[in-house]
């Protein structure tokens, strides 16, 4: 049979699960690549045909290669992690390096989260060129060190990359300081609205030293938990009056805190009156809501299905959310209008990817000023690598490649 002229009779072969692993490694080497790929998907073949697939010169050979290699790891337990072959290192080492990027993104995908992945592997991957694969490796791998984030920072990585970094889990205090002494407007932001990573005082007031030329910067900054008296006062000197009602009804700050906050918005009231302007910020005094309020707080889902069901869930109170930086309720919003779950929405919004976060904006209903301004502010997304509005208003890619966009995260097309 593998022998046969037939290419279906020899894939045949390849695809059987007891096929004997010599007969596997011949047909490593056939002549029709749908029996090469059949080899790549088959896990009884030996490592040394895998090995040589993941050089094979068709990219759907090498990305079924990828797959099955990723799927292996996360079966490994940590003792034969530790003594994993070198065949199989060597194959995911390969593969880090195909000139394919959609192979290396699989590979990227797969590996993002495991924590028996080979270092070399996923610090390769962290350093790729294409935002789509070092992304999610950057985002989420337990293998990276603050030392390799350091040195990735430190040499510049591709746009979008420090973003990815800024919004890990538990940024350290070191990772956050190199990110605070960039010049990436778009990783700063991610990095105040990161509510678990460990910004020191003296990073914080580096970052306050260039906030007011930077206004994505404020309100994540207003948001920000465990915010010190000083910085109260200086963002009082500085944030928009919405942003300035926020900081007052914190209920959080502590005595010293308050104090600073009153003194500061006596003083910004005090030079407005002296230019002939009265100034209302609105909502309760400053302190935060009266004592004894009972004032039931909606949940940004809650509030998102209410409008919703309400037909009152519309671009603009999106858009004024997003600029309010209330990143809950935004991502909320479009599960809602565009019946995607949540936690995909989140997921599609994380890649950073301009393609994807248009798509879902375009599957919300949502206009493509909406989808640019979702890139820049929710997503932090670079202006220059932003998806611009086709002849001014349209969005920029078929209606079928959008839906191709979406169901790479498992989205199905609406019915």
């Amino acid at each position: 049979m593998v022998r046969s002229a037939d290419p279906a009779v020899r894939r045949k072969v390849a695809e059987h699960p007891k096929t004997r692993p010599e007969l596997l490694y011949f047909l490593a080497a056939d002549a029709a690549a749908e029996v090469r790929r059949a080899i790549a998907t088959n896990a009884g073949t030996p490592r040394q045909a895998d090995l040589m697939l993941a050089k094979d010169r068709e990219v759907m050979v090498r990305s079924a290669v990828a797959q099955k290699i990723a799927r292996l790891m996360p079966e490994l337990s940590a003792n034969q992690a530790a003594q994993i072959e070198k065949l199989t290192v060597e194959c995911l080492e390969t593969l880090a390096r195909d000139q394919a990027t959609e192979v290396r993104g699989i590979l990227a995908e797969a590996l993002k989260d495991l924590p028996n992945a080979p270092h070399g592997v996923i610090n390769t991957l962290a350093r790729d060129v294409e935002l789509s694969v070092c992304s999610p490796v950057l985002l989420n791998s337990p293998i990276l060190t603050d030392e390799d984030l350091a040195d990735i920072i430190m040499k510049g990585p591709v746009s979008g990359a420090m973003s990815a970094i800024a919004s890990r889990r538990n940024v350290s205090a070191a990772v956050a300081d190199a990110i605070a002494r960039s010049d990436d407007e778009a990783a700063v932001t991610a990095l105040l609205g990161n509510a678990s990573a460990q910004v020191r005082e003296d990073t914080l007031d580096r970052i306050l030293d260039r906030a007011p030329q930077h206004e994505p910067w404020h309100a994540p900054l207003v948001r920000r938990p465990r915010l010190p008296a000083r910085a109260v006062a200086r963002l009082a000197s500085f944030v928009a009056d919405g942003l300035l009602k926020v900081l007052q009804n914190r209920e959080d700050l502590d005595p010293a805190a308050a104090r600073e906050l009153a003194e500061a918005v006596r003083q910004r009231v005090g030079k407005a009156a002296s230019g002939g302007g009265p100034v209302d910020f609105g909502g309760d005094p400053v302190g935060g809501p009266a004592a004894g309020s009972d004032k039931p707080t909606e949940r940004p889902s809650d509030r998102a299905a209410r409008l919703f069901k309400e037909g009152k869930l519309t671009e603009s109170v999106l858009e004024g959310s997003m600029v309010e930086g209330d990143r809950a309720f935004v991502l909320a919003g479009l599960s809602e209008l565009s019946q995607i779950p949540v936690a995909i929405v989140d997921r599609i919004i994380g890649t950073h990817a301009p393609r994807a976060v248009t798509a879902l904006c375009w599957r919300a209903g949502l206009t493509m000023r909406f989808a640019r301004q979702a890139q820049l502010r929710l997503a932090q997304i670079p202006p220059k690598t932003a998806l611009n509005a086709r002849d001014g208003t349209h969005y920029p890619m078929s209606d079928d490649e959008m839906r191709w966009q979406l169901e790479f995260f498992g989205v199905e097309a609406k019915a």
